[in-house]
Parts: structure tokens; sequence; C-alpha cells
């Protein structure tokens, strides 16, 4: 099931405009999906006019994204054509930043194993299942930059 999200995702055309349309900040930023396949995700960010702070860094925000995407990525390859649906929400997202991100930084989950066991559960039981992720950012030289903890919410969708 995740291999026909993974490859429209991992099409630069069909992603580029999806982030256009669906995550313009994203777009803008040039956050990029860099690899992905069911158990981890890469996702990039360029320190760039438009993703940089007063301070010649990237934006806290613009890691922020590039982290939730990496593991929102993952959980949307294990969702994607669900019977019954699968709904998805960050619920927490806690960071810690370690270095200025004065280049491109890298952010990679590799709890793919970890979401799809939630979505499974949330799928077995009926209950909402949360579970939470770790996305690590490194910078050029290997240095970590920062690492992000994003808590997901999964619930199968009802429909009445």
């Amino acid at each position: 099931m995740p291999n026909k999200f993974i490859q429209q995702l991992s099409n630069p055309v069909l992603f580029r405009l999806y982030l256009f349309w669906k995550l313009p900040a994203a777009f803008f930023s040039g956050v990029r999906v860099r690899e992905i396949d069911e158990q981890h995700c890469i996702v990039t960010v360029p320190y760039k006019w438009f993703s940089q702070n007063p301070f010649r860094s990237t934006y806290f925000a613009c890691l922020a994204m590039a982290a939730e995407m990496s593991s929102g990525s993952l959980a949307m390859a294990h969702v994607y054509g669900r019977k019954p649906a699968v709904s998805m929400l960050v619920v927490k997202f806690e960071a810690s930043y370690f270095k200025k991100a004065t280049g491109r930084t890298r952010f990679e989950c590799r709890d793919g194993k970890l979401l799809s066991g939630a979505i499974e559960q949330a799928i077995a039981t009926g209950e909402p299942q949360v579970c939470t992720t770790t996305s690590t950012g490194i910078n050029k030289q290997g240095d970590k930059v920062a690492e992000c903890l994003i808590t997901w919410s999964f619930k199968t969708r009802v429909r009445e």
C-alpha cells in the first residue's frame, strides 16, 4: 500500500505541484523529500533568503517544517489508500536546537515501523492511537543541528 504514495512523492514534478498547492510555505522555503521508503524518510531545507532569520541562519519554523515532513511523509505513506480511511494529526511538537543551521539541513526520521504499528492498532481497535516520532536534523559537516519529537494521533474515519 505505501508504495503507490511513495512513487507519487518521489516524482519531483508531482511533489512540487503538491507543495505549491497544499504547502506553499514549504514550497517557497525549498523543503524537499530526498529519500523515502516504508521505514525512513529524509527531507532537506536549505538556508536561503526565504528561509532565513535575522541571525544569518535558517529560521526555526522552516527547520520544524522539514522535521514534520520527514515523519509526516512516512505516516501518509502508511495511511494512503486505507480502508477504512485513517485520519492523522500532529498533537504535539517538541524541538531542541543545538547549532545554527547555516547551510542545507537534512532531517531524517526512521520510525516507519512505529507509525505502521500505531496505524494498524487504530484500525484494529477503532480507537485513536498516538505515537511519537523522532526527526534529527544534521548539517553538511555531520553535526546535529536539531532534534524534533513529533507526536501523531491516528484514528479511523467514521462515515455517517
